[in-house]
């Protein structure tokens, strides 16, 4: 796997304007036309750029044309690529001064990636460092790094192996990465260097970060926006982690009845910490309502008696008497520190009401003292709603985080609550199928009307069924009512289509015939026996792929260089199981694989997630062929030859099937398993 190279632009400063996801959409874009006309004009311009995604919605080609007339009124002027680079910034500058400001407002979870404005605030900046600087001093590898200063950009600069972001990610969710997986020298080559980007992105997006349009050579660059925005979210997901009712049951005291209770668990952590503040400010005598960490916080009342609420101890009517807020804001934090909370912020960013870092600051406070008293009997009362499976809250964070890796423009918190209004899925289809949603038919959130959400889920349904899914007797009254299994069997057919697309949008220069199971199947088992390798797949259910050699294989059939075979075990105990299902999952998504899955779904052969695994790791290995014969001559390739991928799409028919016996159950893995989970649905109420 050679480094990745990114598109160059030679003026730093428009370079600086663009991601590389942006420019090699552009530059794709820009070339397609030129082979088209031959020369791009300015005249050709306008309905080049109406058709972007960016100005979808926002403007037609003869406003466009009107914005480009000011700057470039020669409509024969021949365009190069930075020039239309250039008119592109134009019609996104005017697009912002149309919607009334900046997209670039603050979400800490689903970070803006705008190229309008790349300002970056050094507040956030300087709190991330301290952050860094806290929990990872004692790293064996990063200590010698630390502590960073946050008055340099020696914290960019840290970021750009990949090793950094590797870290904080385990931090937000332990167990994510397998750090052996991690390059660490003093010194990596680019390939090494990437390998730990990717890891670090993929891994990223498998913890719930939205990384739409930021690619590895972004990082690797240090380009501060953009690594400011992804920390961020990092550090949000570590600094939430407690605010559900697995991890604190006691938080069912926020609620008086089930039916609060299960509007509690669909919230957003953020909600469920705001609610759980104003649970103790109604209780302190605080008469107001804090709706967001920003203009409600910034007087830094509400903050004094929350604390004077969950430490009495140190209460004191010093801070509420205090006119001056930020001599307030002062004490608030005085009062936090003796609370062992770790002062991140400063009184300017309480007053100046930073969204990011007041949040942060009301987390650590509730992971020091979060005032609930522990009630088991009331909790195990609520907690007898939370009777989902392992297996389907496995199955739920996995589709979950796939939805949010899409980039669809809501943020999902939970499938079984955020979906049930129909809108999220009719994003998504279009997602993974532009065009098959007629948005004149789909009513737009919030929607009061229960019928409202039942003709969205109506839509879906149909939708589904053009894309030949297989849903016998379900209609879109069974989303709306929340039934978990049906949703997950159409959740599942959704993220397998999406995945066979893709495959077979790589071979359609082949043959165009559709990629089964099987063929994904017989495909893994001629890789691995091809490198001399002795492990076969006898099915996506064969439990021998417990063991995780036949993945290991696969990986090193693929790429020789990606498994340190060292590293692995021979996979006969549970815990050996363990090591490598942790290690496969790393490794592909080192490699490039965007996953989901967990180790569990490896060791207990979960079919589904063999078959996403398997064909994520064939979608990859045919692109690196792809990618590789776009550049070499075709006569320099034989017809047939097992190196390409028309020689590899030629000899996946399912008449060479016997060579590797893939089952026939296989085939038929989705229709089956879907129509038991249809069946069972209807069987049991919604």
């Amino acid at each position: 796997m050679s480094s990745y190279v990114g598109v160059v632009v030679s003026d730093p400063e428009l370079h600086s304007q663009f991601t590389q996801v942006e420019l090699r959409t552009l530059k794709s874009k820009f070339n397609s036309n030129k082979t088209l006309l031959d020369r791009v004009t300015v005249g050709d311009l306008p309905p080049v750029l109406a058709k972007l995604n960016a100005f979808s919605g926002t403007f037609d080609a003869d406003e466009i044309k009107s914005v480009l007339d000011k700057s470039y009124p020669d409509a024969d002027q021949e365009v190069d690529f930075e020039t239309f680079l250039r008119a592109f910034l134009s019609v996104q500058a005017r697009g912002v001064e149309k919607s009334g400001g900046s997209k670039g407002s603050s979400s800490f979870l689903k970070t803006s990636t705008t190229t309008v404005h790349h300002a970056i605030n050094e507040a956030e900046k300087a709190s991330y460092v301290s952050h860094v600087n806290s929990y990872l001093r004692d790293d064996p590898f990063l200590k010698s790094y630390l502590p960073i200063d946050p008055a340099t950009n020696a914290f960019f600069d840290l970021v750009k192996d990949g090793v950094l972001l590797c870290k904080l990610i385990n931090l937000a969710v332990p167990g994510t990465i397998d750090e052996r997986a991690i390059n660490t020298k003093k010194i990596l080559n680019p390939w090494e260097r990437n390998e730990n980007l990717t890891l670090g992105l993929n891994s990223a997006k498998a913890i719930g970060c939205t990384v739409v349009n930021i690619g590895t050579q972004d990082i690797a660059e240090g380009r501060p926006y953009l690594v400011l925005g992804l920390i961020s979210q990092i550090i949000k997901i570590q600094m939430l982690a407690d605010l559900n009712f697995k991890k604190t049951p006691s938080l069912f005291q926020l609620v008086d009845d089930t039916q609060d209770a299960e509007e509690l668990m669909g919230l957003a952590p953020e909600k469920v910490l705001l609610k759980w503040m104003n649970f103790h400010l109604k209780k302190a005598g605080y008469e107001k309502q804090v709706t967001n960490f920003s203009s409600d916080v910034k007087d830094g009342e509400a903050y004094a008696y929350l604390l004077n609420a969950l430490a009495p101890e140190h209460s004191t009517h010093v801070t509420l008497e205090t006119k001056d807020p930020t001599e307030r804001a002062k004490r608030v934090l005085e009062q936090a520190e003796k609370m062992d909370c770790k002062r991140y912020l400063s009184p300017k960013d309480i007053v100046d009401g930073s969204a990011n870092l007041n949040l942060a600051f009301v987390a650590q406070i509730f992971q020091h003292r979060n005032g609930l008293i522990d009630d088991s009997s009331k909790s195990t009362s609520f907690a007898e709603m939370m009777t989902d499976d392992v297996e389907t809250s496995r199955e739920e964070r996995c589709f979950r985080l796939w939805i949010n890796s899409l980039g669809t423009a809501t943020y999902v918190n939970n499938v079984f609550e955020d979906l049930r209004n129909g809108w999220v899925l009719l994003e998504v289809l279009d997602k993974v199928s532009p065009g098959s949603v007629n948005w004149k038919h789909a009513n737009k959130p919030p929607i009061k009307m229960p019928f409202k959400k039942v003709e969205n889920c109506n839509e879906v349904i149909k939708i589904g069924k053009e894309l030949r899914f297989s849903l016998v007797n379900v209609a879109g009254n069974d989303i709306v009512q929340g039934n978990k299994k049906l949703l997950l069997a159409f959740l599942w057919q959704l993220m397998r289509y999406t995945m066979l697309q893709l495959l077979k949008n790589l071979r359609s220069h082949s043959q165009g015939k559709e990629i089964t199971d099987a063929d994904i199947l017989n495909w893994a088992n001629r890789k691995v026996k091809r490198v001399g390798r002795t492990s076969q797949a006898d099915s996506f259910r064969d439990k021998n792929l417990s063991s995780g050699i036949f993945f290991l294989e696969l990986l090193t059939a693929v790429e020789p260089r990606v498994v340190n075979w060292s590293l692995v075990t021979s996979g006969e105990t549970e815990e050996d199981k363990k090591l490598n299902a942790t290690y496969i999952i790393s490794v592909a998504r080192k490699l490039g694989c965007s996953i989901f899955l967990l180790p569990e779904d490896i060791i207990e052969v979960n079919p589904k997630m063999m078959l996403i695994l398997a064909a994520s790791i064939m979608y990859w290995s045919l692109q690196q062929q792809s990618d590789t014969e776009s550049n070499v001559s075709e006569d320099a390739t034989d017809e047939g030859d097992a190196n390409s991928v028309t020689g590899e799409i030629s000899n996946l028919s399912l008449d060479e099937a016997s060579e590797s016996s893939p089952s026939s159950q296989d085939q038929e893995l989705v229709t089956k398993a879907d129509e038991d989970d249809v069946d069972d649905g209807n069987n049991k109420d919604a």
